[in-house]
């Protein structure tokens, strides 16, 4: 088990666009697991390669049916809008929350660990999950685009 520091903001590699992965290899395996441990050690549902520091297009998310590993993701398709359904937090932003407007379902297309693409469909939890984690990848935190922020105290917290 491997845990990496979580970046808060406002470190600057957070602004930052990350690039797509084309090595494919035990380095890239590695980031996975230890981005899965990292985000499993901080009582998260997803986290993105430039929250431990890495410029790289991947993302790792578990809303509660087991891990998902995505490299180079992308949504394809959207339907619908939420907003209060799940306020948002970030690892990286700890002891705020924000209301922020996002699609209730995504078609997703990515790459697995070793190359092979995949899509698969998200709703809910996932769905807004994986759009937050998306919007790291290109440099966008959730306060940018919330419509409310606030704060919330230790022990407040979900």
């Amino acid at each position: 088990m491997a845990i990496r520091t979580i970046v808060k903001h406002p470190d600057p590699v957070l602004r930052e666009k990350s690039i797509p992965v084309t090595k494919f290899n035990s380095n890239l395996h590695k980031l996975l697991d230890d981005m899965a441990d990292t985000m499993y050690d901080a009582d998260g549902v997803g986290l993105a390669a430039p929250q431990v520091g890495i410029l790289k297009r991947v993302i790792v998310m578990d809303c509660g049916d087991g891990l998902i590993e995505m490299v180079n993701p992308e949504i394809i398709e959207h339907e619908g809008e939420m907003i209060e359904d799940y306020p948002e937090g970030c690892l990286s932003i700890p002891g705020m929350r924000g209301d922020v407007r996002r699609h209730k379902w995504v078609k997703l297309r990515a790459q697995d660990r070793n190359g092979e693409w995949f899509e698969m469909e998200a709703d809910d939890l996932l769905s807004r999950c994986s759009q937050h984690e998306i919007d790291h990848l290109n440099g966008v935190l959730f306060i940018d685009i919330a419509e409310r922020v606030y704060t919330v105290k230790p022990g407040e917290e979900e």
